[in-house]
């Protein structure tokens, strides 16, 4: 039997293997048995620290979003001093900092970008722990910046045409290589691609500010 300092090795690696695991090829393709290889350990030993497949995923989970809310702060560092443009770069950045990093801390970003795409029985909870805050605070910038008595449909499709422009240069990282061989558009370049998604935004509400007041003579 184990020793607890020895338990308690054991189960790191398991998590930190699962955490690369996961992130990699996703709930559905990640077995046990390579999670088991990466972490040096046996099967018994996940039955024993996590139950089964299900309870290592939200504990792998729930274990990232702290180490990765440590990094980036729910409030994404935003001072409410700050003006709206500032606030909408700094999430920006934020968003793309979690999503793009490559290192472990950054798995949950990868883990969250994954479940966009391939959601499984857990995007339910991450939805009401995770997304809906941070869309919600999104939302509330957007409507800070277009106006406060626009309509709510309309900050709410501001708000996911955001979200989807930062989540492209992670999900078409594959395509984005083969179109244009040599070139970067990932980690490293994270504040050309956070002025280049806010241009598109402010270009966007400046023409219509200027077509309500064109319509207001």
């Amino acid at each position: 039997m184990e020793d607890k300092k020895s338990s308690s090795k054991t189960r790191a690696a398991i998590m930190e293997a699962a955490g690369k695991v996961f992130a990699e090829v996703g709930y559905s393709k990640a077995t046990i048995r390579d999670i088991c290889r990466e972490a040096g350990a046996n099967i018994a030993a996940i039955n024993y620290h996590f139950g089964d497949k299900k309870s290592l995923y939200i504990a792998v989970l729930k274990h990232y979003q702290e180490i990765a809310f440590r990094a980036y702060p729910p409030d994404l560092g935003i001072k409410e001093t700050q003006k709206p443009e500032e606030k909408l770069r700094a999430y920006i950045r934020s968003f793309l900092t979690r999503i793009m990093d490559d290192v472990h801390p950054a798995w949950f970003g990868r883990l969250l970008a994954r479940e966009f795409t391939e959601p499984t029985w857990a995007f339910d909870i991450l939805v009401e722990e995770t997304i809906r805050p941070s869309f919600q605070l999104l939302t509330e910038i957007v409507a800070e910046i277009i106006g406060k008595n626009s309509k709510e449909r309309i900050v709410r499709l501001c708000s996911m045409s955001i979200v989807g422009q930062c989540l492209y240069f992670r999900h078409s990282h594959p395509v984005i290589t083969r179109l244009y061989p040599g070139e970067s558009f990932g980690f490293k370049h994270i504040k050309e691609s956070t002025e280049h998604i806010s241009f598109f935004f402010f270009a966007r509400t400046h023409r219509r500010r200027k077509e309500q007041a064109f319509r207001g003579k």
